[in-house]
């Protein structure tokens, strides 16, 4: 039997599956079915299904989860428990890998070391410990480690063939879902979902964050231990704080709701414009609050396993949409979008602006709690629909992450107002960026490679020139040789002004320091005498080369 055979196999197997398991849970209600008899709520099924089915259906599920103003609240509730609180695999099964990985036994590295988990999830899990104390006064520095789930590998790989085939199955056969590109937001998935199964690449994630953000009062991210870490194991600090879950002991608290949420935007946007690289599983179970000063409290970091970045063109693009959607320039959104071939070309911006104009008017000077940013999104990718609006797939993660954010805004402080908060941020962003002083900047770094680049080309062209390669002989071919002439005056003029300007500037500074003898006429030093001799000789040299 052929690979691609057993592959197929693999695949209807796996459909199999899930439609055993839809059928198992009662799940077909959500496709529109009538509901069964079932002892357990819908919410409940729904997260027992996609527990059993796996990591890639859990990760759906967190998604979901911090929507409830996209899907019924009694789901969104029941969800939020795939967070942090997916069934363990042994600790004792921990134990080994993290031996195994580490090379030592755990009593050799750990004072304390939990095997109950502290905390599970689809890919990892987590265990509290407590490192040996490195001196006399040293308690030992408390700390998580997280382990990979054994086999996880093997499970998503599977998962992500099935993706793959149903996503190859739409744009074949549906033109609606060509529009969206499943097949490319597949492999983004993919590339993302991969990427959480090196825990080496989150280590590093969590200190370029915490280098973006060392001694800032919005944000605190733990420090990694990297003789303790390895590709599916990490050990970082721990950190205490409260889950942004416990709104009714923050609340108690006497916690500033009203900041902590514009705190949160703030950070988002400032990952995503000032640092390029921000933080894309921003769900509840990552999430913790310091709560030592309630006027202000910050927030505390976990779980770096997915991050996002964005290319040049791509942020830029973003940044003045969101600033052209702040102002109400639609004109400037439509020509924005056709500018970076996310609308094809030939669309007509007017019909596109007018579309875009339908949708934002009724939104503005509203506060959050009034508006889904769901729904808004929704709205307006039916509209760009009927222009061939073209889904970029390297901006999904983005808008998953925004979404995050306008989920957690909505829970924490319903009168945020999410355009109002986010404008300073983006028209700061682009002074620093695209502001005059930027352009100088940037004018100023790049000169020495063009002034170092531009000679050799121009040599490069003269020489071909030369050689009967460029424009020809006769008048053209003299005119040239004259120019390279020329040019090589230039240089022997530049070289004895710059010349003969340090050497007046040495004799200046001579004239003013003590101690130089002999001295000569007028009480002038010799060395100044002679080095503003020779600069005067070098300007009369530059000035003879003039023609």
């Amino acid at each position: 039997m052929s690979a691609d055979s057993k592959l197929s196999i693999g695949r209807m197997r796996r459909v199999w599956q899930i439609h055993r398991t839809v059928r198992k849970y009662g799940l077909m209600e959500f496709f529109g079915r009538e509901p069964g008899k079932h002892d357990r709520p819908r919410g409940e099924r729904l997260r027992l299904a996609l527990t059993e089915l796996g990591p890639v259906f859990v990760k759906l599920g967190q998604a979901l989860s911090t929507r409830p103003d996209v899907i019924p609240a009694d789901i969104a509730n029941e969800l939020a428990k795939l967070q942090d609180q997916v069934p363990p695999f042994p600790g004792e099964e921990a134990r080994v890998i993290i031996e195994q990985s580490l090379g030592k036994p755990i009593s050799e590295m750990f004072e304390e070391f939990e095997t109950v988990p502290m905390a599970s999830a689809s890919v990892a899990q987590v265990h509290a410990a407590r490192l040996k104390p490195q001196g006399p006064n040293d308690p030992g520095l408390a700390v998580v480690v997280k382990v990979l789930r054994p086999g996880i590998e093997h499970v998503i790989r599977s998962d992500m063939q099935l993706l793959h085939t149903l996503a190859d199955l739409a744009e074949k056969f549906s033109e609606d879902a060509r529009r969206i590109r499943p097949r490319a937001i597949v492999a983004e998935y993919e590339k993302v979902i991969f990427d959480e199964l090196d825990l080496m690449r989150e280590g590093a994630n969590a200190s370029l964050l915490r280098r973006n953000w060392l001694g800032s009062e919005l944000i605190y991210h733990p420090v990694v231990l990297w003789d303790y870490t390895r590709p599916n194991v990490m050990v970082m600090e721990r950190i205490y704080g409260i889950s942004i879950r416990e709104l009714d002991r923050l609340r108690a608290m006497g916690v500033d709701f009203k900041v902590l949420a514009e705190r949160g935007v703030e950070i988002f946007f400032k990952q995503t414009f000032r640092d390029n690289f921000f933080h894309a599983d921003m769900h509840p179970g990552n999430i913790f609050v310091d709560a030592t000063d309630v006027k202000k409290p910050s927030y505390l970091a976990v779980d770096f396993g997915i991050v996002g970045m964005l290319t040049p063109s791509d942020q830029r693009y973003l940044a003045e949409n969101f600033l052209a959607f702040f102002n109400r320039d639609y004109r400037r959104v439509a020509e924005l979008h056709v500018e970076s071939e996310w609308l094809p070309e030939g669309t007509r911006v007017e019909e596109f602006e007018a579309a875009i104009r339908t949708i934002c008017e009724p939104i503005f000077q509203r506060p959050l709690k009034d508006i889904s940013f769901g729904f808004f999104l929704l709205r307006l990718f039916q509209v760009a629909r009927r222009f061939n609006y073209q889904v970029q797939p390297q901006l999904v993660l983005l808008q998953k992450t925004l979404l995050n954010i306008e989920g957690l805004g909505r829970q924490l402080y319903d009168e945020l107002d999410l355009w109002k908060t986010a404008k300073p941020i983006m028209e700061e962003w682009m002074r620093n960026r695209l502001g005059p002083a930027a352009m100088l900047e940037k004018a100023r770094a790049g000169f020495p490679a063009l002034a170092d680049t531009l000679p050799q080309l121009a040599h490069h062209a003269l020489r071909q020139i030369e050689r009967g390669n460029g424009l020809g002989g006769g008048s053209n071919r003299r005119m040239l040789l004259d120019l390279q002439e020329e040019v090589r005056r230039a240089n022997r003029r530049s070289i004895y002004a710059v010349a003969g300007g340090a050497c007046v500037i040495s004799a200046t500074l001579m004239f003013g320091l003590d101690g130089y003898r002999p001295v000569l006429a007028a009480g002038i030093p010799l060395w100044s005498w002679f080095f503003g001799l020779v600069g005067v000789s070098f300007w009369i040299r530059a000035f003879r080369n003039r023609d």
